[in-house]
């Protein structure tokens, strides 16, 4: 169900109660409501747009126990496999990745790049449970060309922890459907969301050379 078709429905349960009860109270249903149907449901797909987009985000809703936290951007960390090569009976090195994180207060969506494939999830969602907000996932990942030999298109899910407030870190593992698994950890994020490896690294970069200037 789309969020349009939602709103129409809540605005005509909500007129629809309300023309009963009038009805049963006063004898009139007033029926002359109905006119205002375009405008109540613009009002408020107006707020609700405001509000998934916007006002969710403030740091003072943000303290609210059940609105989800933001980690909206780009972060930076590492990624560690516990796949064993075969061939030499060894896991891969620890590896940089950049995940980049596009969310709003009603969805949220994944990509993890590295420098060698991107992850993007088909499906992705930020919740809380036993009072720790995680961030579950299922996504799909490509591997450029040169190294599909060695590491097919794959699909996987991973399950990560939201820690501090605002968040500050993000930590956990994920599983794939190549029998492997791992442990992921971001620890540094910028607000700007990026499309690449080298985007994300020269970004990162720019912020550290800011930082040495101040």
């Amino acid at each position: 169900m789309t969020n349009g078709l939602a709103i129409r429905i809540v605005v005509a349960i909500v007129a629809a109660v309300f023309m009963v009860g009038s009805w049963v109270k006063t004898g009139d249903p007033l029926v002359s409501l109905l006119s205002l149907f375009s405008a109540a449901v613009f009002v408020v797909s107006f707020i609700f747009a405001l509000w998934d987009k916007w006002l969710w985000k403030i740091p003072l809703v943000q303290r609210i126990p059940t609105v989800p936290r933001n980690i909206g951007g780009t972060w930076r960390g590492v990624l560690d496999s516990m796949w064993v090569d075969p061939n030499t009976g060894k896991s891969p090195l620890r590896k940089t990745v950049y995940v980049v994180v596009r969310q709003t207060a009603s969805a949220v969506t994944v990509t993890l790049i590295s420098n060698e494939s991107k992850s993007k999830s088909s499906l992705s969602q930020v919740r809380k449970e036993d009072g720790e907000w995680l961030l579950h996932y299922i996504y799909s990942n490509e591997p450029h060309v040169t190294v599909r030999g060695r590491s097919p298109i794959h699909h996987g899910s991973g399950v990560l922890s939201l820690v501090g407030s605002p968040v500050a870190k993000i930590s956990g593992s994920y599983w794939t459907d190549r029998d492997s698994k791992g442990f992921i950890e971001l620890i540094g994020r910028i607000r700007r969301t990026v499309t690449d490896f080298s985007e994300a690294e020269e970004l990162f970069m720019s912020r550290q050379e800011l930082k040495h200037r101040a």
